[in-house]
């Protein structure tokens, strides 16, 4: 659905798992063992990164730097999930509900309202493919309408997301690492690094952020190759690096820096001026 809201003209290729659709791009194996088909070729990525209600996607980000893939775009997509049985299914018949882990986090309210057992499935659609599959009048899911329309189920209740704003920021991937031009429009600059073992050395990095009035929309940590010691971040900022301001902050934020590596310079999506005048 997303790849259809933002590429209409183009041909969605579905993978089983994050590694498979950054190795499509990519051309090259992500996971150890991987393999990669040459039938399974994408000229984009589009990932799923974050939800406003559920917080950050497992798994994409410690993916992108192996991939050595390049963000050139986002898709902010409200997201409504639908209560789907197979026909004759009632809401006194269900006992289970299956669909992706993040989508069962996005409707705990319903779940616990119906007193539902949660069964994590691997997407969305599959959950829905699989619920359909069985007839099982005591089995449900959590998907879309289009996934309703397409594998036959009824829907039981309609938009029991928890939140009615709930939203996913998706990222666009591809090899080209172009960057958007500079003073085309509001844009975003997303990046990783690794601070220097030096005390306070985050505190100082960003420092240079802040005097520079650059508005930093995201900052995360995590853990790589499971070392306590080893702190990466992903960080998006507003800006372009070649503005001066930007340019001074990244400057700054190098000196104490172990490793630093801009994932993507592209447009901002038209929904976050949308939020902030919201």
């Amino acid at each position: 659905m997303a790849c259809d809201l933002a590429f209409p003209k183009m041909t969605a290729l579905p993978c089983a798992t994050f590694e498979d659709a950054f190795a499509a791009v990519a051309g090259h194996a992500i996971a150890p063992g991987q393999r990669v088909r040459r039938d399974e070729h994408a000229e984009l990525a589009m990932i799923p990164i974050e939800n406003s209600a559920n917080g950050r996607v497992a798994d994409v980000h410690h993916l992108m730097p192996l991939a050595r893939l390049h963000i050139v775009g986002e898709v902010f997509m409200p997201i409504h999930h639908q209560l789907l049985a197979p026909k004759g299914a009632t809401l006194q018949t269900i006992k289970t509900v299956q669909s992706h882990v993040q989508a069962l986090g996005q409707c705990r309210a319903k779940i616990r309202e119906l007193s539902l057992r949660a069964v994590i499935g691997e997407d969305t659609a599959g959950s829905a493919r699989e619920v359909a599959a069985a007839g099982d009048p005591t089995r449900a899911a959590l998907a879309s309408r289009l996934a309703a329309d397409i594998y036959g189920l009824d829907v039981l209740a309609e938009d029991v997301e928890d939140a009615a704003n709930n939203t996913t920021r998706f990222v666009v991937l591809s090899r080209d690492g172009a960057w958007a031009k500079s003073g085309a429009g509001p844009t975003v600059t997303s990046f990783v690094f690794r601070v220097r073992n030096i005390p306070a050395a985050l505190y100082k990095a960003l420092g240079g952020f802040a005097t520079n009035g650059i508005n930093m929309t995201k900052l995360e940590s995590y853990q790589l190759d499971g070392a306590f010691t080893a702190t990466q971040f992903y960080a998006d900022v507003e800006g372009h690096p070649q503005e001066p301001a930007l340019g001074r902050a990244l400057e700054e934020l190098k000196f104490f820096c172990e490793e630093l590596a801009i994932l993507g310079v592209y447009p901002a999506d038209p929904f976050r001026a949308k939020q902030n005048k919201a």
